[in-house]
């Protein structure tokens, strides 16, 4: 019987988001830390960077400019910034001249459909869930798809061994849907306004793409030693 602690991971994020995918990969560190200490129950909840995103997508340079008000050399060096970190990190940003912002509700849908599939007492940071979270990502900021695009979601989600018919099926009707809407208003009003945010054992937000060490603290001193 595995009788090794096990730490609650909620993660409230979009695959429009770079800094999440950082925080991700940041996170996986702290996992890697713990080993054979500490089990960790991931699980991924939806936010919408942009929920007016029209169809088709904005141009991603355009978007960001308008957005935070900044100018194109402003904006080209954020970006070059944010690909070093997620290089250094192992994820590549292939963000070229055609890379747009999608709108990225249909792939909440099928993140959430994923949830469902696991069983809950599942070590899920290795779980389907994640498996077709890291997907998206690389599809998006990788691979340049539109993952808003029911062919390309349901493609990535046969890719991590989901059922593609039944992933169609969804994202051609409204399956789901409510489950994110809810979702999105539940963590809204707990004050979740901007992503990554990470809640640790239910009761402990760190914010933000934050590097390993703090992590490790936090577990250590408020988590781990509470529980000794």
């Amino acid at each position: 019987m595995n009788d090794m602690p096990r730490l609650s991971v909620d993660i409230v994020s979009d695959v429009m988001c770079p800094w999440c995918i950082i925080g991700w990969l940041k996170f996986r560190q702290v996992m890697a830390h713990f080993e054979g200490r500490l089990e960790f129950r991931v699980q991924w909840h939806p936010f919408e960077l942009n929920p007016d995103m029209p169809p088709g997508g904005e141009d991603a340079a355009e978007h960001v400019m308008r957005k935070y008000g900044i100018s194109v050399e402003q904006s080209r060096a954020n970006s070059g910034r944010l690909a070093d970190i997620a290089a250094e990190l192992g994820f590549a940003f292939n963000r070229g001249p055609g890379f747009r912002m999608r709108n990225s509700f249909d792939a909440h849908r099928l993140l959430t459909w994923a949830a469902a599939l696991e069983e809950p007492e599942q070590a899920a940071a290795t779980g389907v869930q994640t498996a077709l979270k890291l997907a998206l990502f690389k599809a998006h900021f990788t691979d340049n798809r539109d993952v808003s695009d029911h062919a390309v979601l349901a493609d990535v989600a046969t890719s991590v061994g989901l059922d593609g018919a039944r992933a169609a099926a969804i994202l051609a009707s409204g399956e789901f849907g409510d489950m994110v809407r809810a979702e999105e208003t539940y963590w809204a009003d707990r004050n979740i306004t901007g992503v990554p945010a990470f809640i640790l054992d239910g009761r402990m937000l760190i914010s933000g793409a934050q590097d390993p060490d703090m992590f490790v603290r936090v577990i250590e001193t408020r988590i781990l030693a509470a529980a000794a």
